[in-house]
């Protein structure tokens, strides 16, 4: 693939705008502060932590080091999920009924509000709204999202958003545009609809246990926006090791 050579101009504006990281810690905060400038909070998805376990990862972290996180389950997902299994509050028969889908309900409020709180305390600027295959582009559920996301009070805060299912890219582009979400893909996998405001999150090509090879890596270092802000977290077996050798490519330019 030949790639336009960048300009040192536009090398420099993407070193700086590229914020490069794993979906997780996967090793001691210590040591991963030391490796990379950014994660993706997971730990907000399943069970959000105490505020003050929060606001202790934000102090240890070095100065410039940014978090985003996944938004509470109880927003995305509905109380069948597996993923529940590491809920550990139990919920009413009400609250089962009325958690996931971006439904307007006090247990989906109450899920969005203990986020923002997440947020706050990390000081995130962007929050990831990830939702099930089984979240389909139905009326109730486009009408569910628009009301959502027409309805919180961001405080500033970023929205992106990763749909699973099988939708539209039409539909997604409009609901993008119209709600102002971040389009999240794995890039080698499909393309963003919003393709100036990237999150990428990059799960393996052929599965899990895929470790990327560094040409794949200046493909995807060509994919990114000049003179704006993207995300980029991998999610693979070699995660670490992966980010690592992406960054050091962005730190030469490619």
């Amino acid at each position: 693939m030949h790639r336009r050579i960048s300009s040192p101009e536009d090398m420099a504006s993407k070193k700086t705008s590229i914020k490069i990281g794993c979906c997780g810690f996967r090793s001691s905060r210590e040591s991963y502060y030391e490796l990379l400038p950014s994660v993706e909070v997971q730990h907000t998805f399943y069970q959000p932590p105490q505020i003050t376990t929060l606001e202790k990862w934000r102090k240890e972290a070095p100065a410039g080091f940014e978090f985003t996180l996944k938004a509470w389950q109880l927003i995305t997902h509905q109380s069948s999920s597996p993923t529940y299994k590491r809920l550990k509050r139990t919920l009413t028969n009400e609250e089962k009924e009325g958690a996931g889908l971006f439904q307007s309900s006090a247990i989906v409020d109450e899920a969005w509000d203990i986020t923002r709180a997440c947020a706050q305390a990390l000081n995130a600027k962007t929050v990831l709204f990830q939702c099930p295959a089984r979240f389909q582009p139905t009326g109730e559920n486009i009408d569910n999202m628009v009301k959502f996301f027409q309805g919180k009070d961001r405080a500033g805060l970023t929205f992106c958003w990763e749909p699973r299912g099988k939708w539209p890219r039409e539909l997604v582009k409009s609901l993008c545009d119209d709600l102002e979400l971040w389009h999240v893909v794995d890039p080698f996998a499909d393309t963003s609809v919003t393709p100036k405001k990237c999150y990428f999150r990059l799960h393996g090509r052929k599965g899990w246990r895929y470790r990327y090879e560094d040409a794949e890596l200046e493909e995807l270092y060509s994919m990114l926006p000049k003179r704006a802000v993207a995300y980029v977290f991998f999610n693979n077996i070699e995660m670490i090791k992966d980010a690592q050798r992406f960054k050091e490519i962005v730190e030469g330019g490619g």
